[in-house]
């Protein structure tokens, strides 16, 4: 049960991995929001995702000794095929867990195992491993310590995934034979994103020398920029905005590099094998940098990493792209 975005998606993919081998499951589900666990199934560990918000579970927090289930309640039919629930959704003892444990238990004996979500401050690993410990420790079978190195490609893109990033890019008239590098310049948080500028700049400097560029927007970075914002990077290079992620990551499947900030979409871009440059500010990389067989990260200067540019990095970044 992983209630996060993107990226807190992703970086359980680890977790859902060893647990599937250790365990020797037959299949893993994720109860999440869809429109982040949707691209999942038939592209990595995950068969099958189920909405969280198509569900009660909001009733799991209700006080303990006020929470009752009926004999055909659908909360019970909800949990009733798995042997194994993982949530990070609630605290461990609390009344969540207490009426999950209950509501399982309903119907069939299951092992209920609650995870915290946040590493604490002192944790200095990274948050995949973090997790991958958590349940480890309150597993009560026997299971040999793991650890995951994170150089692994955790998503793997479908030939109709090609396909579809193709038809986009030719929608922009941009040449997918051609070395690819795409630019995000978004994040979930407006802290964590490197001035617009830079991106500018190592755009029109990969252009100069010969790589086509394309530049991404979400729809908060849609919102938040101005249309004179907006008109300003589609004269430097072409734009797509407010793609679906299984669009995303069709895009990703016919790109040869990618720049972004800490964000969920880095996190997929690292997930799907593209040489991903992650740029961070505030945020720590070593607990939450992108998983990927080619990630390389990049620390900017937390006090001036919104407000000005950064022309050492920016060539930093694009000396690393060229030599994809």
């Amino acid at each position: 049960m992983q209630p996060g975005a993107i990226g807190d998606c992703i970086l359980t993919l680890p977790l859902a991995e060893v647990m599937k081998e250790s365990l020797g499951l037959g299949g893993i589900d994720i109860f999440g929001h869809t429109e982040y666990t949707g691209i999942l199934p038939g592209r990595t560990c995950v068969e099958r995702v189920r909405s969280i918000d198509s569900m009660d579970l909001h009733r799991l927090f209700t006080k303990t000794k006020e929470f009752d289930v009926t004999d055909k309640d659908p909360l019970i039919y909800a949990f009733a095929d798995y042997d194994w629930i993982v949530t990070f959704m609630g605290e461990p003892d609390s009344d969540f867990e207490q009426n999950l444990i209950f509501t399982a238990h309903c119907s069939h004996s299951a092992e209920i195992i609650t995870l915290s979500l946040k590493p604490p401050g002192k944790f200095s690993g990274h948050s995949a491993n973090f997790y991958i410990q958590q349940f480890i420790n309150e597993c009560e079978m026997p299971l040999e310590p793991r650890q995951f190195s994170g150089s692994e490609q955790l998503i793997k893109a479908t030939e109709a995934d090609r396909k579809r990033g193709r038809e986009l890019l030719s929608e922009k008239d941009v040449d997918s034979s051609c070395k690819l590098v795409v630019l995000c310049p978004g994040s979930g948080g407006k802290e964590k994103c490197w001035h617009l500028d830079n991106f500018l700049a190592i755009a029109k400097e990969l252009i100069f020398k010969g790589t086509e560029v394309i530049f991404l927007l979400g729809p908060a970075e849609v919102e938040r920029f101005r249309d004179k914002v907006i008109s300003k990077i589609n004269n430097v290079a072409p734009l797509l905005t407010d793609l679906s992620l299984t669009e995303v990551l069709g895009l990703f499947s016919c790109s040869d590099g990618f720049v972004g900030n800490d964000s969920g979409i880095t996190h997929l871009a690292a997930g799907l094998g593209v040489k991903t440059l992650a740029v961070f500010g505030p945020t720590v990389p070593g607990v939450y940098k992108p998983i990927g067989p080619a990630v390389k990260i990049f620390k900017g200067n937390a006090a001036t990493f919104t407000k000005q540019r950064s022309v050492k990095l920016q060539r930093k970044i694009v000396d690393a792209l060229m030599k994809v």
